[in-house]
């Protein structure tokens, strides 16, 4: 029913305001409690999403663990089960393969439509087993007869089965006297004891001999080396061995051994360093080693081990220095001429940075740097190490190919995928953050792109430092081994022995028969020839004709 106002007398407009203002604040009373109830259910909310952003964080954190879990794992395959050259091999077949060529003009098309990259290979039937293989003619032959338990009285032989077995007997200690009669010459009716104190007596000289009155010979000296440097074995296990034939020889005697085996090698070292260094194409890289000081009570110090690979010459040099500063590889590099091979070390900027030093890069150190981005920039990564790997497909075909036609190959078929690359590279250089794991992978790449270029130019030239890093994990394994070397001059002659060694392995000569043909030799050889006796230039049929005196006579 409508109300109109002006026929209501005053008492009733009173009555109608006051009943509405008693509904009004009954209003406003549930619009209160409607407010305080909101703002209850609010702050649930807000606990709630607080919890919900928690445990998105949490997911998160999970998921990045995952991801650095699954790249751990791959990792570690790739490890165990890789090839030797560390080849990536791609997850997805139908991973696009960009065509770099005129890449800024073509990515979005490229995009839309990727390349898929076809790879085929051929596996082939595993040989069949040729029987076990024969035994060296040059063995010494026992032979064993036995006889069957029946009585062969009567008998007639009609022929034998042989059978042949390789057996095993561990050096054995034994002891060389050498003899040398004296003479005299006996004057008429002079007595038997006055001859004797004749000044004319006749004796033969003394086998020379490599350490004077030492009581080790070169078989025993050679052994004690190669077990050290070699076989990794410390002066403390080869003394437990020698106890078992009951040889017991003091440490103290064998580290004295060494230390003059150590000073009669040492201008055979510094030949060795002087004929690396005359080479026009080296590789360098560096290990540590800890060594005990005895300015450092209770620590030991961390040496570095400096190495210098010649591939052509198939020689390698190891310089030990206390410290991995600018100052280290002076002394060997100052003057040196031609292609040094590093992984990008500021040290050698000092060196290429001139124009007698051409400084070659490591494509597997850009390889490895982008393998540890897959988890931050998977496409990027992923793009760069496919055409990494075509650069190592077409070094492998070199392998039988001269230095000529190498050059020629790698400047038709690589050189075209490198300036592509560095064109991608480039591109994306300015759309990654520069601190993330592919933007420093991006940024090592570009500022040595001249120097990883510069393999292209000689066919001798390698397209990575793997070799030299293949040279130093002898020293590794007889890290795990010594745990430190027990001083400075140990350590460098560590390395002079390393340095031997390891020119033994790369010429294939036998370390153990070098050592005695060179300890039989060194004290008497002329001093300027003792560059013939280093074993990437002996001729190793001096080293298989040779016997020592004693031997000549059995």
């Amino acid at each position: 029913m409508k109300i109109v106002l002006e026929n209501m007398s005053k008492t009733e407009l009173v009555r109608l305001i006051d009943g509405q203002n008693l509904r009004l604040k009954e209003q406003n009373l549930k619009l209160i409690g409607q407010n305080s109830r909101l703002k209850k259910q609010d702050s649930k909310l807000q606990k709630q999403d607080s919890k919900l952003q928690k445990q998105n964080s949490e997911l998160q954190k999970q998921k990045l663990e995952i991801q650095e879990q699954k790249y751990l794992i791959a990792q570690l395959r790739r490890m165990l089960f890789g090839s030797k050259r560390e080849r990536f091999e791609e997850d997805d077949s139908t991973q696009g393969v960009i065509p770099f060529e005129d890449y800024a003009t073509r990515e979005q098309k490229q995009d839309e439509t990727p390349v898929k990259e076809i790879i085929t290979y051929e596996r082939k039937k595993p040989k069949r087993h040729q029987g076990r293989n024969k035994l060296p003619e040059n063995l010494p032959v026992i032979e064993h007869i036995v006889e069957p338990e029946e009585d062969t009285l009567g008998m007639i032989k009609i022929g034998e089965e042989r059978t042949e077995i390789l057996e095993y007997t561990p050096e054995k200690f034994f002891k060389l006297v050498i003899v040398r009669p004296k003479y005299a010459v006996k004057e008429e009716n002079q007595s038997l004891e006055l001859a004797s104190d004749n000044k004319n007596v006749v004796i033969a000289e003394l086998p020379s001999r490599p350490i004077p009155k030492c009581l080790a010979g070169n078989s025993l000296l050679g052994a004690i080396a190669i077990n050290k440097y070699i076989d990794h074995l410390p002066i403390y296990r080869q003394r437990q061995i020698f106890n078992r034939s009951d040889i017991e020889i003091a440490a103290s005697t064998i580290d004295s051994w060494i230390a003059h085996l150590g000073k009669l090698f040492k201008p055979l070292y510094q030949r060795l360093a002087q004929e690396v260094k005359s080479q026009t194409y080296l590789q360098a890289d560096e290990t540590t080693t800890k060594v005990l000081d005895k300015n450092k009570k209770g620590k030991t110090h961390l040496g570095y081990y400096w190495a210098y690979y010649a591939p052509l010459a198939g020689a390698v040099v190891f310089d030990y220095q206390k410290g991995r500063g600018a100052e280290a590889p002076r002394a060997f590099l100052d003057h040196y001429n031609g292609y040094l091979q590093t992984d990008g070390y500021q040290v050698y900027k000092q060196y290429y940075a001139n124009d007698r030093v051409i400084h070659l890069a490591c494509w597997a150190h850009v390889r490895r740097k982008f393998e540890h981005a897959l988890d931050n920039n998977k496409e990027i990564a992923e793009r760069v190490l496919l055409e990494i790997q075509k650069l190592y497909s077409i070094e492998r075909k070199t392998k039988e190919l001269s230095a000529r036609e190498t050059k020629e190959l790698r400047l038709n078929e690589a050189l075209p995928i490198i300036n592509a690359l560095g064109k991608y590279l480039g591109h994306k250089r300015n759309l990654v953050l520069p601190t993330s794991k592919t933007g420093k992978a991006i940024a090592y790449s570009t500022s040595l792109w001249s120097s990883l270029q510069n393999y292209l130019y000689e066919g001798n030239l390698q397209i990575d430092n793997n070799l030299i890093e293949n040279k130093i994990r002898p020293i590794a394994l007889g890290r795990k081994n010594y745990l430190f070397a027990g001083s400075h001059n140990g350590a460098e002659r560590s390395a002079m022995f390393y340095s031997f060694f390891s020119c033994c392995k790369l010429n294939n000569i036998n370390p153990k028969k070098w050592m005695v043909y060179v300890l039989a030799n060194i004290a008497d050889y002329p001093a300027n020839k003792t560059h013939e006796l280093l074993p990437h230039i002996i001729d190793p049929k001096k080293i298989e004709n040779h016997r020592e005196f004693w031997e000549r006579k059995m």
